[in-house]
């Protein structure tokens, strides 16, 4: 019963989704696009689209599923639908996971779209851990969907949502080891980027895009990946109010 709650609101989910043509638009084309932009501008560099594609395949995923998570999911408090699904059968942790599921699966498609454009066209050199580098992308999308369920747990209007983008995302980015390589960082800076979960995705992504083999530091990241995941929608699913009055 459970279960059946959880699939149709998924459902219900994914058909309000796919009549909103915009929302699939910017789920679908954006990633694709953005890294299409970044091989044209470092078509002239050599090795340079690698060295800035890999970690940039799972970060642009990430952001695009952190923004739609956040504003639908809080759109669904304020409209005073997740108020109404309360009154019913289905209980907080059904809804979340719910949410969790359909937007996972968008951003599973997102990412492997983007990843599977980036290797075939744009010419990203994977070193033969093709599905490796898809995994991490396709990961990195859930992780931004999780994510952007905790932060519409605490935001009272879409704005909001939109506003803790800045606090979730680019303290990772700046200290994820995009930038900088994390060793470089100062103790207290690298102390703080271990507890970052763009962390541990762009170090699986740099260990499947260089020549050694995958090894058990490329799964240690992914499982470190998916605990915090995991955790996110836990906590948002506690913190999670019916509505934003």
């Amino acid at each position: 019963m459970i279960i059946s709650r959880t699939l149709l609101t998924t459902r219900r989910i994914l058909q309000q989704v796919r009549h909103d043509h915009r929302t699939i638009a910017l789920i679908i084309l954006v990633p694709t696009v953005l890294m299409g932009l970044l091989s044209w501008m470092l078509s002239d560099v050599p090795n340079a689209f690698n060295q800035w594609g890999g970690p940039l395949l799972g970060i642009f995923p990430l952001i695009v599923m952190f923004l739609i998570t956040s504003v639908a999911t809080l759109r669904e408090r304020t409209s005073g639908t997740l108020e109404r699904l309360m009154v019913s059968p289905i209980r907080k942790s059904e809804f979340i996971s719910a949410y969790a599921i359909a937007f996972s699966l968008l951003g599973a498609l997102q990412a492997l779209i983007a990843a599977l454009v980036s290797i075939n066209i744009y010419g990203l050199d994977t070193k033969g851990h093709t599905s490796a580098i898809i995994l991490v992308a396709v990961i990195d999308a859930v992780m931004g969907t999780a994510l952007g369920l905790l932060a519409s747990s605490m935001a009272r209007t879409e704005f909001q949502a939109v506003q803790f983008m800045p606090v979730f995302l680019i303290p990772q980015f700046l200290l994820g080891g995009f930038i900088v390589d994390r060793d470089s960082l100062p103790n207290l800076l690298n102390l703080l980027s271990d507890l970052m979960p763009l962390s541990y995705s762009i170090d699986a992504l740099n260990i499947a895009l260089s020549d050694q083999s995958l090894g058990g530091q490329y799964w240690e990241n992914i499982l470190i990946v998916l605990a915090i995941v995991l955790s996110a929608l836990i906590l948002g699913g506690l913190t999670l109010p019916r509505s934003s009055r």
